[in-house]
């Protein structure tokens, strides 16, 4: 199956397409049980706004002409050329037609045992190319015919389509010439899977005026045409969920998409209790999963709109899941956050090159997945139970984990980071970092997490001293090894202060935020150009706030590249990915596609980074996000 929509993509590749007549939107062209939507309404119009962001600007630099050169070149001789071999095309063809709008789309699925393929659809718009693609659908088709391809030719509507067929094993076998397996006979690095009985597959495909549509469903693509040519048959337009989510997001953009989680998440859970009632439900024991999707509040999702639009002065990025709020349980109510000041209080350094900030009431999110937790699976409230009973007694009888831990926990989760101290991956990884949550009273907090110590699983010896008349603890957390397979011990280290129990794994970090009443340091919130770039994602007080210093944060990794290539290329090599990519000789194969020795110095790009931004708000109508990146000040005109 992820073999067969691998291949579909890659025909996909054929259909950069245009428009003589005007082509109607996507809305109006797709079936009314469209689940899924990606779509970038004009593409010419969107191409060149995207040329000009500050990524495909670095992309195009001439100080990342070596690197750039080598991966294209390896992509063309090791990927693009076998494939054309394979299909017998040239992508090179198919390449500018593209002037409309380009859009794929998925339908509903059915959820039976023997359900085929969801039906999709590709859609290109050539406009004034309408010739070309034209000229190439009938070369493609005669080539496929030479080759001994099985096809037919079909009218749907008086246009005229091809049908490609072929086995679903067929689809194997290009991509395991094209990307061999280097675990192929290996039996005991990848057990053998059970052959399938191979199935027809069939790939339609025409030009309606100036649209390329590819299909898998002649029925389909006959509605796909009665929209087109204005017959009144219902379409996406028609859906109340789509058409407010089209109201809210998807004016004016270089590209969005729209998943309807509904249908989907109702299939999944008939689906599921099927099975069930089948005596297929699961592990004895664990509860039904059908009715897992309801408890933990899935079935009250509705669906999700995203949308890509340049500012003029930047690119904003949103997010919107529709669950209403009458609806909303589970874990989906556990992360319901408040609006209320999410602004980096001014103990953040200046020099902090990430920050993030969420308001949520941490007492009433633990009550509510307690609650979820025994709605889902009813036995796991006796462990519960038997948790809070026990934990922390041992050292002290008194001790009573809801009041002085969940009792204690406040509404303010702050976080930060600064940049690595060492051009190294370890370090690039656990940069100096601290962690804070607020609380009422932040002693008895830190007191608790002592005492808790008790029944983790590392069951760590806590360490105290003093700093500032304050109790510091510390405690050896696991490691992970690094790329020389060594792991070297680290400790966590916590203390209450300032209202908030902070932690960190930077005994540095905590201890100038336990400084920091005392210092007279710039704080992060007067960051020049912070307050307007927040602006663009609706301020700093929805109850949700992050930044990020995209200068500082690329200039580390740039450098780590560069002087830690090797270690990088060690570690991708060895990803079973790799294998399927053609690296199978590991990081030297992985070198030979990507090498970043070959970058260029971060002062080279410098101009091509700045900051970004991101909120998070919650309505009566569902959680929205957005992030927002402002061009960069060296790039401004």
């Amino acid at each position: 199956m992820k073999r067969s929509l691998a291949f579909l993509g890659l025909l996909c590749g054929l259909a950069f397409t245009t428009t003589a007549a005007p082509v109607p939107p996507p809305e109006k062209l797709l079936p009314g049980d469209t689940v899924f939507l990606l779509t970038t309404p004009d593409y010419a119009k969107s191409s060149a706004v995207w040329d000009k962001w500050p990524g495909a600007m670095l992309w195009n630099d001439v100080s990342m002409k070596p690197f750039r050169d080598k991966f294209v070149k390896k992509f063309k001789t090791d990927i693009a050329e076998p494939l054309e071999k394979e299909l017998g095309i040239k992508f090179a063809d198919y390449t500018g037609l593209a002037q409309g709008q380009v859009t794929f789309a998925l339908l509903t699925p059915s959820f039976e045992e023997d359900a085929k393929a969801p039906a999709f659809f590709l859609l290109v718009d050539a406009r004034d190319k309408s010739d070309a693609l034209k000229t190439n659908l009938t070369a493609l088709k005669k080539k496929w015919i030479d080759a001994g391809k099985q096809t037919r030719t079909d009218k749907i509507r008086d246009v005229e389509f091809s049908t490609l067929i072929f086995k679903s094993d067929e689809v194997g076998k290009i991509f395991d010439k094209v990307f061999p397996d280097p675990n192929f006979g290996n039996e005991t690095l990848e057990p053998p899977k059970p052959k399938k009985t191979p199935t027809n597959v069939e790939l339609i495909m025409g030009q309606s005026g100036s649209l390329f549509i590819l299909g898998n469903s002649a029925r389909d693509i006959e509605k796909l045409l009665a929209a087109q040519a204005g017959s009144g048959v219902s379409t996406l337009a028609d859906n109340a969920a789509y058409a407010k989510s089209h109201s809210a997001l998807f004016r004016d953009t270089q590209g969005y998409a729209w998943v309807h989680l509904k249908p989907l998440v109702d299939g999944v859970v008939k689906l599921l209790a099927r099975r069930r009632q089948e005596g297929g439900g699961g592990p004895a024991g664990l509860p039904a999963l059908d009715k897992l999707f309801g408890a933990l509040g899935f079935t009250t999702l509705q669906d999700v709109a995203i949308n890509l639009r340049d500012t003029g002065d930047g690119a904003l990025f949103n997010v919107n899941v529709h669950v209403p709020e009458s609806g909303r349980k589970g874990l989906l109510k556990v992360f319901s956050f408040e609006a209320k000041d999410a602004n980096p209080p001014p103990f953040v350094p200046a020099d902090a090159i990430k920050f993030s900030r969420v308001r949520l009431d941490m007492h009433k999110a633990w009550n509510t997945l307690e609650q979820t937790i025994v709605e889902a699976f009813p036995p796991a409230a006796n462990v519960i139970k038997m948790f809070v009973d026990v934990a922390g007694k041992d050292k002290d009888p008194e001790f009573d984990i809801r009041k002085q831990l969940f009792a204690n926990l406040g509404d303010d989760i702050v976080h930060y980071e600064k940049a690595p101290r060492k051009q190294t991956l370890e370090d690039l990884s656990s940069p100096p970092a601290l962690t804070l949550i607020s609380s009422p009273k932040p002693e008895q907090l830190a007191g608790a997490v002592k005492a808790l110590t008790a029944v983790m699983p590392m069951g760590g010896k806590i360490k105290e001293r003093e700093f500032l008349g304050r109790k510091v603890y510390s405690m050896n957390i696991p490691t992970p090894p690094r790329a020389d397979g060594k792991a070297e011990p680290r400790a966590l280290s916590y203390a209450a202060s300032g209202g908030y129990v902070a932690f960190s794994t930077d005994t540095a970090t905590l201890e100038e935020f336990m400084r920091a009443g005392d210092s007279a340091a710039k704080s992060l919130r007067d960051t020049p150009g912070l307050a307007d770039a927040a602006q663009k994602v609706g301020g700093m007080s929805t109850g949700f706030f992050g930044y990020e210093n995209s200068a500082e944060t690329m200039r580390a990794l740039l450098e780590i590249l560069k002087k830690d290539s090797g270690a990088l290329a060690n570690l991708f090599g060895n990803l079973p990915m790799a294998g399927r990519l053609g690296m199978e000789d590991g990081a030297k194969q992985f070198k030979d596609w990507i090498d970043f020795s070959l970058l260029p110095s971060y002062d080279k790009v410098a101009k091509y980074f700045y900051i970004s931004v991101f909120s998070g708000s919650l309505n009566a109508d569902g959680f929205s996000f957005k992030a927002y990146a402002p061009n960069p000040p060296g790039m401004r005109k």
